[in-house]
């Protein structure tokens, strides 16, 4: 075991569990801050108090009589504050069940006894892994550092259309029902061994009424699903009056954030009214109907300037939780396509189309970008997956819309990255092989792609032009030294006529080979997609009235 590695067992009894004998998500969250932080004074060699928590997913769920297994370990320490990761995985005593539970990054600060200087050690690498958790902490220090600033940049991107959005029509439930406040007085058995109010004690306390407020929307028990970085502002003590206030901020289909504020308060404070603010966080939920179907929840509204700004940053929150998710992969796109061969060209074609096909029709496809009216963008996010969905009206004919989409020859005069692209095979009339290659993102090697397009005109009234795409391997085009072959696993466009305009679908799904064209946007440092979009508008119409003066 590693020096700053730290490994604790529970068994789950019925006082660790809620109301169906699952495994309270308040109880983890405690236990998580002990391993992690015994973690990090492991390493410290003095006390250490929790900064913030990471976003967390839970994946599962955990029941009496099965043990939590959890396991904290140093992964970078900087001048006086640490990076520990934890993982947490589910063990049945009676059976070689094991499961994923969740992973946690959390950041603790080092408190030396007589306020002396902190200069923390390095931490030794054991593992390859260890190697790598220590590369990307500081990439997620980036993260947790421009967290603030990116938020509050959505949520003045999402003001500016405030009607627009919060506009949600019959049916929309107020936020100010699904207010909750609470009060706890801190006691000893509150406290952690340094004295001060115990930060998984904090965070448990919050999720409890979280589930309250969120309760209050769906009318049923919720499940807490993921956590949206808990961050402490500042310490509380024993004999500390803490207020909780909890609110609905908004809701996603399946999916409802509640925002929780923690306020301390001493004796003297307390009679004056006067607040510490120490900890904020924001929890969302799902919940399930008797069938143990995720329900959907009824859409929010608020007419006050603080309801707004708490709605709008839901989805600045949302946002940057998509991009967060697959902007750390730990691992490279590393192809292991089958290769392009006689025998398998009729089945590559067939799953090409079909895919897009049903990447298009999936339900849960959410808006999360409506800044231009002939521009729109959704994401779907699945447990392995996260697409995007941009939708533009372009004002040519639909035919003509899928000549020009169609032969990715032209997608270079609009699609900034791309360098070059060149036919490599014309399979039949209606599918190619196109070599890609592109400039280089953020200083790294320039990436080419190899893929299948498959283009069909529609086969009745009604359906889509459809451009299929996905990567396939050539043993005549081997990968380069000079570029990384990234892969493509499912994309597309696809037209449908609209009078003598086109509404034109472009779905890609999320892979560690095209997530660095996208995370930008997601997490709003830049405007990528919309000005790609914009850029195949303006393409298309100028071509088609090219055409029209000819």
């Amino acid at each position: 075991m590693a020096a700053a590695q730290v490994h604790m067992c529970q068994t789950i009894f019925p006082a660790h569990t809620n109301y169906r004998g699952e495994l309270s998500a308040g109880q983890l969250l405690k236990w998580i801050d002990t391993t992690a932080c015994l973690a990090a004074e492991k390493h410290a060699g003095m006390p250490c108090v929790t900064a913030s928590v990471d976003d967390i997913q839970f994946e599962e769920t955990a029941r009496v009589g099965q043990i939590i297994s959890i396991n904290a370990k140093v992964n970078r320490a900087f001048t006086t504050s640490m990076e520990v990761g934890v993982k947490v995985t589910l063990q049945d005593p009676l059976t070689t069940f094991q499961k994923l539970i969740c992973v946690a990054f959390s950041t603790y600060v080092a408190k030396p006894v007589h306020n002396g200087k902190v200069d923390l050690k390095p931490v030794e690498f054991v593992t390859a892994q260890d190697s790598l958790e220590h590369t990307l902490a500081a990439e997620r220090r980036k993260i947790r550092l421009d967290h603030e600033r990116v938020c509050k940049n959505l949520v003045e991107e999402c003001g500016m259309n405030s009607e627009q959005v919060c506009n949600q029509g019959e049916g929309a439930i107020s936020t100010d029902l699904t207010h909750v406040q609470s009060t706890e007085l801190v006691l000893p058995p509150h406290a952690n061994h340094q004295g001060n109010t115990f930060g998984g004690q904090i965070m448990a306390w919050m999720e409890t009424v979280a589930v309250i407020s969120a309760s209050r929307l769906c009318r049923l028990h919720p499940t807490l699903k993921s956590v949206d970085m808990f961050k402490f502002r500042g310490p509380s003590t024993v004999g500390d009056r803490l207020v909780f206030n909890a609110i609905v901020n908004n809701t996603f289909q399946k999916s409802i954030e509640v925002g929780v504020r923690v306020e301390a308060f001493n004796c003297e404070e307390w009679a004056k009214g006067q607040a510490r603010h120490i900890n904020s966080a924001f929890l969302i939920f799902n919940a399930v109907n008797e069938h143990g179907e995720l329900i959907t929840f009824p859409r929010v509204k608020s007419i006050t300037k603080d309801g707004l700004r708490r709605y709008h940053g839901a989805i600045a929150r949302k946002k940057i939780r998509l991009a967060r998710k697959y902007i750390l992969l730990k691992q490279e796109n590393n192809c292991t396509l089958d290769f392009w061969d006689r025998g398998n060209q009729a089945d590559k074609i067939e799953s090409n189309v079909t895919a897009l096909t049903v990447l298009a029709a999936k339900p849960g496809w959410e808006m999360i970008s409506t800044s231009l009216d002939y521009i729109k963008m959704f994401t779907l996010e699945e447990t392995d997956a996260l697409s995007v969905k941009v939708e533009m009206q372009v004002r040519i004919s639909s035919e003509l819309a899928f000549s020009l989409l169609s032969d990715f020859r032209h997608h270079v005069h609009w699609v900034k990255h791309y360098s070059t692209c060149k036919v490599i095979q014309n399979v039949t009339e209606e599918d190619k092989i196109y070599h890609i290659t592109s400039i280089s993102i953020n200083g790294n090697k320039p990436d080419d792609f190899l893929i299948l397009v498959s283009q069909r005109k529609p086969c009745k009234t009604g359906d889509p032009y459809i451009i299929a795409v996905r990567s396939v391997a050539l043993t005549s085009v081997p990968s380069s030294e000079n570029y990384c072959r990234r892969e493509i696993q499912c994309a597309g466009f696809l037209i449908y006529p609209d009078g003598n305009s086109s509404f034109v679908s472009y779905c890609i799904q999320g892979t560690p080979g095209v997530m660095p064209y996208v995370a930008a946007t997601l997490d709003g440092s830049s405007k990528s997609i919309e000005d790609t979009a914009s850029g195949c508008i303006h393409f298309l119409e100028l071509q088609s009235s090219t055409m029209d003066c000819i």
